[in-house]
């Protein structure tokens, strides 16, 4: 497409439009929002549905970041690498530096509110010569990383269904039903369909959607954050829940610091995906103030409600040895175990906690959906840009402004990656710390420009750091450099290939994979991919 003559020239710099800008286009003066103006400013033209509250935007990302989701799948990680002490004070640190890393997010979403989000930031930052690569380097760890993050909340879902058909059937010493691996990733492909059936509806009915599951979270959180505890018959004193460090661990780590660290993943993974909020800028009113709104406040209400959950859940364990036993009546799922027991014990039955089970898996459900509303989202961006194969094709709008190719591409390839289960579980559980490392890389690529080659010439939009901006910014990289290396590091010794951590393998291998089809695309392909990057603001 032919770019719009000021597209470019006044991409680099914010500037704060009227609600309604009369433009001449094309000799026909036009009336544009100022987000549209803006969104043009920046070099697109506005081809999806711009319809979405402050509210609507929050929701989105809350039922991504979704504490009862990562919290709960992943409760077994940090039961197991330092237990109560890694779950009640692992949770405070890893939200602060998280809270930072949004904070610097936010400033560079209210400069560029563009549903590219961070390949876009990228480009802009780092400036026309090193602009191109930067933006396929961080739009291949973006995309990619939330394709895992997908695949991974829907497969954790289908995992849970299992549980809870094995708890309903007698569990595991009982006689219950275990489902086969072919039976949980049929489930798996079951659930992605339903999450793109649903993405294929209008964005109102989206919105409806985002903001019921924002609403289910939270009253689901403060839910069983009571309920657990009051109806356990044994509850952990306060002097256990604060103090008890889990060392018993059975993977041969001896060392406190290593084993709280390993622990930590599970607040990290948790803590991702709030990059939703940027991706859905061009949906949004006042993009520039309701986008980097929707990444901070997501962030913190996830932070008081994530540790108000983990609270109350752990004040009913009692015995960890016993939840973690792959044994139990659950399988070893801590979580389903912990509500399982507390109503068994109390009334003789666990339906209770079955269907407290049930309460986590609609929020998970929600999560999934809303992780599939960022995908498609992104990658219609990241085609449009031409940074994809068969671009064209996958950034087509339907009559109701949806991107109907790019959601469904994006619930085929969750599957695929979903289908590594097959072969090996522990391949497939690398999948968690590739979708935090790989969507952390992405988060902290554009803060690096920011804070080095723009530190002089970036001009924030309204959410605006101030002369905090750069020690923010650096403080973000510096964490995200840190989980790279601590969530590569082996989880088990002796090491075998059971026991491999295949993370920084798969990180690896992406990094030569984006850094060879860069090579590649640009001699054959693409000749020069995403070099146009930002000029697709013709009027159709």
């Amino acid at each position: 497409m032919k770019a719009e003559g000021s597209a470019l020239s006044s991409a680099g710099s914010y500037h704060r439009l009227a609600y309604h800008e009369v433009i001449n286009d094309d000799n026909q003066n036009k009336i544009f929002t100022s987000d549209d103006s803006r969104l043009r400013q920046l070099g697109y033209k506005q081809e999806l549905y711009r319809g979405l509250s402050f509210i609507a935007n929050f929701s989105f990302t809350f039922a991504i970041v979704s504490v009862l989701t990562g919290i709960s799948t992943l409760y077994n990680q940090a039961l197991t690498f330092g237990g109560p002490i890694t779950l009640v004070y692992g949770w405070p640190i890893v939200s602060l530096m998280t809270l930072i890393v949004g904070l610097a997010m936010a400033e560079i979403c209210s400069a560029y509110p563009t549903s590219a989000g961070l390949y876009y930031w990228s480009a802009k930052l780092s400036g026309n010569y090193f602009g191109p690569f930067a933006s396929w380097i961080t739009g291949w760890f973006n995309i990619v990383g939330q394709w895992a993050v997908t695949a991974s909340i829907d497969f954790s879902l289908a995992q849970l269904v299992q549980v809870m058909i094995l708890l309903s059937t007698g569990g595991l010493n009982g006689g219950g039903y275990q489902a086969s691996k072919y039976v949980v990733i049929a489930l798996h492909g079951g659930i992605l369909l339903l999450h793109a059936i649903l993405n294929s509806l209008p964005i109102s009915w989206l919105s409806f959607f985002g903001q019921l599951a924002a609403a289910w979270n939270v009253l689901g959180v403060f839910l069983l954050m009571i309920l657990i505890p009051m109806v356990s018959t044994e509850r952990a004193s306060a002097k256990f829940v604060f103090t008890n460090f889990n060392t018993d661990n059975g993977d041969g780590i001896n060392n406190n610091l290593y084993i709280f660290v390993l622990g930590l993943l599970m607040s990290q993974y948790t803590l991702t995906g709030y990059d939703a909020s940027a991706h859905m800028t061009e949906e949004t009113k006042n993009a520039d103030k309701n986008g980097p709104k929707g990444i901070v406040s997501a962030i913190g209400i996830s932070v008081l409600a994530g540790w108000a959950y983990i609270l109350g859940i752990t004040f009913a364990v009692t015995d960890i040895p016993h939840l973690l036993n792959k044994n139990n009546d659950s399988g070893g799922y801590a979580i389903a175990q912990i509500f399982y027991d507390a109503f068994k014990n109390r009334y003789g039955s666990g339906v209770g906690g079955i269907i407290c089970l049930g309460v986590i898996a609609i929020a998970v459900f929600f999560c999934g959906m809303s992780s599939l509303t960022s995908n498609s989202r992104m990658a219609y961006a990241f085609s449009r840009d031409g940074a994809m194969p068969y671009s064209s094709f996958w950034h087509k709008v339907n009559k109701q402004e949806v991107p109907l190719n790019a959601v469904w591409m994006s619930a085929f390839i969750a599957f695929c990656m979903a289908l590594t289960s097959l072969g090996s579980l522990v391949a497939f559980q690398a999948m968690t710390s590739i979708a935090t490392i790989g969507l952390y890389i992405a988060y902290a690529l554009p803060i690096l420009f920011r804070v080095t080659l723009a530190r002089k010439s970036f001009t924030p939009g309204p959410f605006n750091l101030g002369s905090y901006g750069l020690v923010v910014g650096w403080v973000a990289i510096f964490w995200v450099a840190l989980i790279s290396v601590l969530f590569s590091l082996p989880v088990a010794y002796p090491i075998t290939d059971q026991t491999l951590n295949y993370t920084p393998v798969a990180v690896g291998g992406l990094l030569i994979l984006v850094v060879s089809s860069w090579i590649f695309s640009a001699i054959h392909w693409f000749k020069g991919p995403i070099t146009n990057l930002g000029n697709s603001s013709e009027e159709a």
